[in-house]
């Protein structure tokens, strides 16, 4: 391991991983998604093999993957990982992304220099509020800032390398991955859990300071396709049957006050008709479906199915059909059987100095797909708010603190006794 004890700091990093273009793409059939992702995936690669993780490879579907050792005394220690994935949000531009520190933020409102209506304001964000004093990371105005989950990717490896460097910090085994593809629900598809050989694993992608998180919603998506009757409109008397006005009387059927994302919080799942692939002969409306508890995806299908076949019965000579994917679970239906994961991560964030802060992801995560595949892994703040959007921003003092949480938890382990996975 290299001996010298000058350490890049965590805003260092991210500062130059967030220059790099790795926006996803969920219109590619390619994996990863986008090739540039693979740019930062191979320097990560590169610097986690100068820091002496001499294991440290990238896979042909872009899933980094490297070893910390143990320190002496700690090799039987549970094998924990540390993950964050490096794609940003096709949402928003991340080409030629400016980040901007606002060192000791004085608590006024930041306008970005690039777009001066792209304003942040402290009345507006009640987070934002309470930074007065830190330094805070912007973006320009015109591209998102990355901080999801650039800044995860900075806090892991700002982990590792005080690792390396700072031998009294104990640790046993630590496995650590880069992932692509994360903001389109592909990333960890391909991941080797066997491979990766962990207990357990914690992904860097949360949000407010002191967060964990260890629920998600669960998640399908449905396509509702009605099929219409198409000839020349000039000779439609009685014979066409326009599929797209079929499908508008059906989405207008949809529930107004609830049940929607712009009507529901906390735990309440929704119904989310997000693209429409029309044409007079054939229409499909595409659906996300929403809901902590696994068992009322079924239900909110059920609502659709019906709705939509109430429709076709007003609209003569028109059908429906109807395609079901699963997407995601809820973690927490993995995680409830692995409580010392969960309590592991509380008492490293308290023992940072910050207060634990149980929270539900009202979305999915790596941690969601991993722990459906057999790798409990919950999800640990690094500080992002605003994210997929230019008003992207992240405290320099939330990071430093995750990465104490990351420092703090690896020692927790050293003192527990698992039962090795078979």
């Amino acid at each position: 391991m290299p001996a010298t004890t000058q350490q890049t700091s965590v805003l260092e990093r991210f500062l130059r991983y967030v220059q790099v273009d790795t926006t996803s793409d969920p219109t590619s059939t390619t994996i990863p998604s986008t090739a540039k992702q693979l740019v930062l995936l191979d320097q990560l690669v590169a610097e986690l093999k100068a820091l002496g993780l001499a294991d440290a490879t990238r896979d042909e579907f872009g899933i980094v993957m490297a070893t910390l050792p143990a320190t002496p005394g700690n090799e039987r220690a549970p094998v924990i990982g540390y993950l964050a994935h490096v794609d940003t949000s096709p949402e928003m531009s991340g080409a030629n992304v400016k980040p901007i520190v606002h060192r000791d933020y004085d608590g006024r409102d930041l306008v970005l220099p690039d777009d001066p209506s792209a304003v942040l304001s402290p009345r507006e964000d009640a987070h934002l509020a309470s930074k007065k004093g830190e330094d805070i990371v912007t973006a320009s105005g015109t591209t998102l800032l990355g901080a999801d989950d650039k800044s995860g990717v900075a806090v892991v490896m700002a982990a590792v390398e005080q690792f390396v460097k700072r031998p009294e910090l104990v640790h046993g085994p630590i496995r650590i991955s880069f992932t692509p593809d994360e903001e389109i629900g592909r990333g960890v598809r391909h991941f080797d859990v066997a491979r990766f050989a962990a207990h357990c694993a914690y992904t860097l992608d949360g949000a407010a300071l002191g967060t964990v998180e260890a629920e998600t919603f669960s998640a399908d998506s449905m396509i509702v396709t009605f099929q219409g009757r198409n000839t020349h409109p000039g000779f439609a008397h009685r014979v066409m049957v326009n599929a797209i006005k079929v499908a508008a009387d059906f989405v207008s059927r949809l529930p107004r006050t609830s049940l929607s994302p712009e009507t529901t919080r906390d735990r309440e799942g929704f119904v989310h008709p997000n693209n429409v692939d029309a044409t007079v002969d054939r229409t499909s409306v595409k659906f996300i479906i929403r809901d902590f508890e696994t068992k009322e995806l079924a239900a909110q299908e059920d609502l659709l199915r019906k709705l939509a076949q109430e429709t076709v019965k007003d609209w003569p000579g028109s059908s429906v059909s109807f395609e079901v994917t699963a997407s995601y679970r809820n973690m927490r239906d993995v995680l409830s059987h692995h409580p010392k994961v969960v309590e592991l991560a509380r008492e490293a964030v308290r023992e940072a100095g910050v207060t634990p802060v149980d929270s539900r992801i009202r979305g999915g995560t790596d941690g969601s797909i991993l722990s459906e595949m057999g790798l409990p892994t919950p999800n640990i703040f690094t500080g992002q708010h605003r994210f997929h959007s230019r008003l992207e921003w992240i405290s320099v003092q939330d990071m430093e603190a995750s990465v104490r949480v990351l420092l703090n938890l690896a020692r927790h382990w050293t003192g527990e006794k698992v039962t090795p996975r078979t």
